[in-house]
């Protein structure tokens, strides 16, 4: 084999770098041009490659930009294990809740445009929430568990749907009535409209009464539909007018052409049973355009987002939402007295709790604390992530974001714990 073709496999196998750049964002000369050593970043490297080889995760891409500069634009492993297929830079992700960020922000932008107000009853665009209950557990004298439903003490709000405050949650089997009522009326069904999904859930109870409780729920697929409402447009074809195209993200939607098939990641194996993990096709189009979890994008789009918000608001000349907005979003929102849902602890080292030194802003988790989350961080850094592995976190006092993309549910919570230590390891100025 020829020097050159040793190199172009190389490349392919333990890392891709785009030439110029992440789609407009440069490339510093070297890392140590800010801050970053280069000796140390190939931990990184050598880190996913070993999780490769060990089976942990197919592959991934990593990509780390400070100061408005790319320092790292890697790919490793394989886009598709079974195939022998190697991860590109260029790969389509599935990307699960990095969803909810877009979303939120295309409703921020109606906030912009006078058409919502944070502060607005969700029940002003479905009415039918102004009728929604709150199933409360009462004991009775016999030991037994009855379920009261009883009145919204205040009403649920445009802003407890961007902080998970609502009392809504996510379906699940089991002892939980609510949770289990979920799943009953199927309302994740990938054949129904926003409107038709939160028609279901209106007619369901909520946990939590509006405002008390932190748990991780629907309901950014419901401020989907408060997106179309108020702006009169399908939430993709909002977003894509409003968000996607404005910052050239080309290959972020709820699905991609068929001419971009070949560049979808796969997922591996993995779990107690070795079973490939339910993750649609990146060209899989749904009825349902979830607010909460429907789209894809790749690394470099994601960037560009990100780069928006480290721009206060704007990228290549194009203002997206304002200063203050990005200041409102990037703000704690939790009440003092939130109280975490009953199984929230799952986050562990993720839970926006005061106990882990965080907080939950308008689409995202924030850092309050440097000392009590075991991860490396900065008070104000704020991120978030998908169930099928991918994760972004911004830390503006550093002038650092950080995309990572992979699509292996079993390993995500391991990955996002090593990518935060790898990273500001090699950061030493």
């Amino acid at each position: 084999m020829s020097l050159f073709r040793m190199a172009a496999a190389s490349a392919l196998v333990f890392g891709m770098v785009l030439p110029a750049a992440a789609q407009g964002i440069p490339k510093v000369q070297t890392p140590e041009e800010v801050g970053f050593l280069s000796t140390r970043l190939k931990n990184i490297g050598d880190r996913i490659n070993e999780g490769v080889k060990n089976n942990e995760l197919p592959g991934a891409v990593v990509l780390i930009v400070r100061n408005g500069k790319i320092v790292m634009f890697d790919s490793f492993g394989f886009r598709d294990k079974e195939a022998k297929v190697a991860m590109t830079n260029d790969t389509i992700f599935r990307i699960a809740s990095m969803t909810k960020p877009i979303v939120t922000v295309a409703a921020m932008i109606l906030m912009e445009d006078g058409k919502i107000t944070l502060a607005d009853p969700v029940s002003r665009y479905i009415p039918a929430f102004a009728d929604t209950k709150v199933v409360t557990p009462k004991n009775k004298d016999d030991g037994t568990v009855e379920y009261v439903p009883e009145p919204q003490a205040r009403p649920m709000t445009v802003q407890d749907l961007m902080r998970h405050t609502s009392g809504l949650t996510y379906a699940a089997i089991g002892a939980n009535p609510i949770k289990q009522s979920y799943v009953d009326m199927k309302v994740a069904e990938r054949g129904q409209t926003n409107a038709e999904m939160a028609d279901k859930l209106a007619k369901l109870g909520l946990l939590y009464q509006p405002g008390t409780t932190w748990e991780y729920s629907m309901s950014t697929d419901v401020l989907g539909r408060v997106v179309e409402v108020a702006s009169g447009m399908p939430l993709d074809k909002f977003i894509e007018e409003r968000i996607t195209k404005p910052l050239k993200m080309g290959d972020t939607a709820f699905e991609v052409s068929a001419d971009k098939k070949a560049r979808g990641a796969k997922p591996m194996k993995e779990g107690p049973k070795n079973e490939l993990p339910s993750i649609p096709d990146v060209t899989e189009k749904f009825t349902w355009r979830s607010g909460g979890g429907g789209m894809v994008s790749t690394a470099a789009d994601y960037a560009r987002f990100l780069q928006m918000f480290a721009n206060g608001g704007q990228l290549d000349g194009v203002r997206l939402i304002s200063r203050k907005t990005i200041d409102l979003m990037t703000a704690d929102a939790l009440p003092p007295d939130v109280k975490m849902g009953a199984d929230m602890f799952r986050f562990e080292a993720l839970e926006p709790s005061g106990r882990m030194g965080q907080g939950f802003g308008l689409g995202f988790a924030i850092r309050t604390d440097v000392g009590r989350n075991p991860l490396p961080g900065t008070p104000g850094d704020y991120y978030w992530g998908g169930a099928y592995g991918t994760y972004f976190w911004h830390d503006p006092k550093e002038h650092l974001y950080v995309v990572f993309m992979m699509q292996s549910p079993a390993a995500h919570l391991r990955y996002r714990y090593l990518m935060r230590d790898l990273v500001y390891q090699a950061m030493v100025n």
